[in-house]
Formats: structure tokens, sequence, C-alpha cells
């Protein structure tokens, strides 16, 4: 299923909701102000009009007259855009604008005045207002129509259009951005929820704040009873794995101590087939216990130092069968300190550095470096004969235990792997400078 951001989402729907109603109201306020515009100009053009009716008379003939006719100058000019005409039995009196033109006809003439839209005169679009009129006593009645070029009121609408477009453009715009910042602010809850869910996951006493919005809190409320009921199974799981382990250990020294009973009595064979059992079976517990404090470690929020650390860990090994032939360098600042407990890193590097005095030649090195985030990067290297590349790559595949690669690296590594991945680190094994085995071990800041 394709992932879809809810920011954009909101955001695309407040954009496009936005805009139809900007273009509604576009397309409103674009009907009404060309209602307004015509209107405007067809009252304009009755007053002109009623100023034709005022002078309007019939001769003997029933030809109309205008005297005085409409006094706007443009009457007086051919083609000029402004036109009259009165229309009778009789004749016809007109503007000397129309020269040998004339208005048209529309469908009826009605005693009130009417508007509208017709083709005129030389060319061009004109809106005209018409009615019938009785000038005198006599049943003769005149049509009297005046009339005017659209061009300057529809290009007036054009340009209204065009501004009013841009104007809602920008208002679109304007209105997007206010979106965005609505959006932005209201989703902030959400980022400060994942802060909290990324604590939780670090750390299992942890839980989320009750610092957040009212619709955000019945969902932080169940998170919080699920930590919760997932603390207390971790823990019973972590108490049963080590009573398990504890409980077997004393059966296993039973049966080796009669393992060592009967080889005494001369039954070799049946007893190193039942030491090697025996063997595994510890080894087994062992990694058990180990992967139980692992769990323990998962989520511990604490410090230590690798130098002082290390040097305890030296001062022990260099005691021990492999340790006292073998020179130990520290190269460790002791101001160095990494985000894991000091039980743990012991355990780890402990594991380590016994590995690396196991098969070292003459030298194990115990040093740091720093990535290009400045992460510390813990290495314990050695002179040994060291893993080769396939082995290597087998030894580091999730979910390969190394203890069984069958490479002589064995469950050490595999306690240093659990322990790494539990308190949120990095594991790593290469080859060293020095010919041997190389180990890194680095964790990665909280603010990461």
């Amino acid at each position: 299923m394709t992932r879809t951001s809810l920011r954009l989402r909101l955001l695309g729907g407040a954009a496009v909701a936005i805009f139809l109603a900007l273009a509604l109201a576009g397309i409103g306020i674009s009907w009404l102000f060309h209602q307004h515009v015509e209107r405007r100009e067809a009252a304009d053009l009755i007053k002109l009009a009623e100023q034709v009716v005022a002078g309007l008379t019939l001769d003997s003939t029933n030809k109309p007259f205008v005297d005085p006719p409409p006094s706007d100058p443009n009457f007086q000019s051919i083609a000029s855009g402004i036109y009259w005409q009165a229309s009778a039995p009789g004749g016809t009196a007109q503007s000397p604008s129309l020269w040998d033109q004339s208005l048209p006809r529309t469908a009826s003439q009605t005693r009130a005045w009417s508007t509208a839209t017709v083709a005129g005169p030389f060319d061009k679009q004109l809106t005209m207002v018409s009615r019938r009129v009785q000038p005198d006593v006599r049943a003769t009645q005149v049509v009297v129509r005046v009339a005017k070029d659209d061009d300057e009121m529809q290009d007036a609408l054009r340009e209204f259009d065009q501004e009013l477009a841009l104007s809602l453009g920008l208002l679109w715009l304007v209105l997007s951005l206010a979106a965005y910042a609505q959006v932005h602010l209201g989703l902030r809850p959400l980022l400060r929820l994942r802060e909290d869910l990324d604590r939780l996951r670090r750390s299992p006493i942890a839980r989320l704040s009750g610092e957040h919005p009212q619709e955000i809190l019945p969902l932080t409320q169940a998170i919080n009873a699920l930590a919760d009921a997932r603390e207390s199974d971790l823990a019973r799981a972590r108490r049963r794995a080590a009573d398990l382990a504890h409980s077997l250990k004393t059966p296993l020294a039973v049966l080796s101590a009669q393992n060592r009973r009967a080889g005494e009595t001369g039954d070799e064979i049946t007893a190193d087939g039942i030491n090697r059992t025996i063997d595994a079976m510890g080894a087994a517990l062992e990694a058990e216990l180990a992967r139980a404090r692992a769990s323990a470690a998962r989520g511990a929020v604490a410090q230590s130092i690798p130098h002082d650390v290390a040097e305890g860990l030296v001062a022990v090994v260099e005691r021990t069968e492999h340790g006292e032939r073998i020179a130990f360098s520290i190269d460790l600042d002791p101001a160095l300190r990494v985000p894991v407990d000091g039980t743990d890193l012991a355990e780890m590097l402990g594991a380590l550095i016994e590995n690396a005095a196991r098969h070292a030649r003459r030298r194990v090195c115990i040093g740091s470096l720093g990535d290009e985030s400045g992460t510390p990067i813990l290495r314990v290297e050695d002179d040994g004969p060291g893993m080769d590349d396939d082995a290597i790559a087998r030894a580091t595949e999730r979910g390969v235990r190394i203890d069984e690669s069958g490479t002589g690296h064995g469950l050490g590594l595999a306690i240093v792997r659990d322990l790494a991945e539990a308190t949120e680190g990095a594991f790593r094994l290469g080859r060293s400078p020095l010919g041997g085995l190389l180990a890194e071990l680095s964790w990665r800041a909280a603010d990461e």
C-alpha cells in the first residue's frame, strides 16, 4: 500500500477547496458586476431617450420630428457609436450619427422601456432601449429607440474580469500559505508524540507525557497502558528465563560430577560424550543468561567511561593463561563517554578483549575513533590469524548465530552482538591493520 503524507493530503485538500471557493466567488462577483454595469448603461440610455421623447412631435402627415434634439454632441457625428431614432407610420426621424443606416427593430416594443443587445449599423454590437409613446391626442404611436456601441463597455468588463482573476489568484496563494501554517501548527503535537514514542521505544520505563491536546490524550493514555502491560510481560519473561537457567545449573553440576566419577571407573568414551553434552548445555545456559541481561539492559538510561572499564578488564585478563603473554595497549580518552551502562559495557568489552587475547600472537590494542558524525567508535583489535572475509560476512549477517560459525570466535561474540543490539548500538567485525580481527562498537547519540 502506498504511504501518503497526512500533511500533503491536508494541504492538497485545503488548496483545492480554497480554489473552488474563490472560483465560485469570482464567477458570482463577475456576474453581479456585469449586471450592474449593464443596468447603469441602460439607465444612461433611458435618460437620453427621455430627451428624445421630450422634443418629439408629429406633423400633419404623422411624421415624427424632434425639436430640440438631445444635447449630446456625439449624436451629430457620423458613426459616433451613439444613436437615436423615432419611427412612426408617417416616417422616421433619427440622429445624424446614423447617416444612411437605421436601428433594428426588436421583437416587442411596449409602453415601458425595454433593453436589448442587438447587431447595429456599421457592424457594431449595440445596447438599445426602446418603447412606444403617443406624442399627442392622436392615436398614432411612435417607437423611440436609443442605442450605444458596446465596445467600450465590453472592454471595461474584460479588464475588470482580468484584474479580478489576478486578485483572486493572489488571494488563493495567500490563503494557501495560511492553510500551510495552520496545518503545520495543527500537526505539531504529532511531532511531539513521535518524539515521546521514540523515547518509549528506547526505554520500556519511559511513558508518553500528558502535555498533549485533548484530542490526542486518549491515544497517549492507551499507548501508556499498552507500555505498562509490555513492561510487565518483559519483566515476567526475564525472571522466568533467569530462574530456568539458574535452576538448571545445579543439576548440570551434579551431572558433571557423576560424569567425572564415571570417567574414573574407566568408561572414558561415555564420559567424554557426556562431558561435551554438559559443555554445550552450559554454553546455552550462559547464552540465555546473557540474553536476559541484554533484555534488562534495553532502554536503560546511563553513561560509562570506556577508559576506566577497559583498564579494569585488562588488569584481570593480564593474569589469565592467555593474557600473561600479550602486550595490551589502551588508547582511550579518559573524558570519553558512551550511552550505555558500565556493567553492560564491561560485559561487551570483556568478551572482546578475552577473545582477542586468546587468538593474538603478541599484541592487543583497545582504542577509539570518531565517524563522520562525531559518534565515538570503540575498537578492539589483535595481531592474530583473524577471520577471512567470507567468515566475517557470515558472522555479521542478521539472524546468524556467531557462536555456530565454526571460526573459533564463538559465544562471547554472540553475547556482544545481543548486548549491542539491546543498547541501541552497532557491532561490526573486520580485518585489523595488525593482521588479526577488528571488533567495533558504536552507539548513536540520543538526539539522532
